[in-house]
């Protein structure tokens, strides 16, 4: 059995919506599609049924997925945690030493990671080289790009950090 995964309530909510939605609308549909090409006749030369047969495997898979995410995950709530390191839940602004550009990421578990939103996994190579710093601290992270040296500007485990 696998251990415990950290998540957000946040997270743990948003993964228990998807799965209501791949229960209660998509796998109905897909069900759906099934049964109509399958009344077409012939299933040996059927697309349609096989396409559906298809689909179906893929949103059984997903649904899978998503209640193993949800049964091994403790859902941790950053607002209770605090303290001057980064940890999970942790929104830390950082400042790129190169660019002096800023960054803002939140860590989270590796299940509700999304990049767009800044929001890191703390397994990641950035949420794991800050986990265990304070402000003005520096890290490095290696990126395809090359090495990159974040200051830690900010940090907090409620509203994201302000300057």
């Amino acid at each position: 059995m696998a251990g415990k995964v950290p998540m957000t309530r946040q997270g743990y909510d948003a993964l228990l919506e998807e799965l209501k939605h791949l229960k209660s609308v998509v796998r109905p549909q897909v069900i759906e599609a099934v049964r109509t090409a399958r009344a077409e006749g012939d299933l040996r030369e059927n697309a349609e049924y096989h396409g559906a047969r298809e689909k179906q495997a893929i949103v059984d898979a997903k649904i899978g997925h998503l209640e193993a995410q949800l049964a091994n995950a403790e859902i941790i709530d950053p607002t209770m945690l605090g303290g001057d390191r980064v940890a999970f839940g942790a929104s830390v602004r950082v400042r790129d030493t190169a660019s002096d550009e800023e960054r803002l990421f939140r860590l989270v578990g590796p299940d509700e990671a999304d990049p767009q939103k800044g929001w890191i996994s703390v397994q990641s190579p950035v949420g794991s080289a800050l986990v265990g710093k304070e402000v003005g601290d520096a890290v490095n992270v290696r990126a395809p790009r090359g090495t990159i040296e974040y200051e830690i500007v900010a940090l907090s485990f409620g509203d994201p950090p302000s300057r």
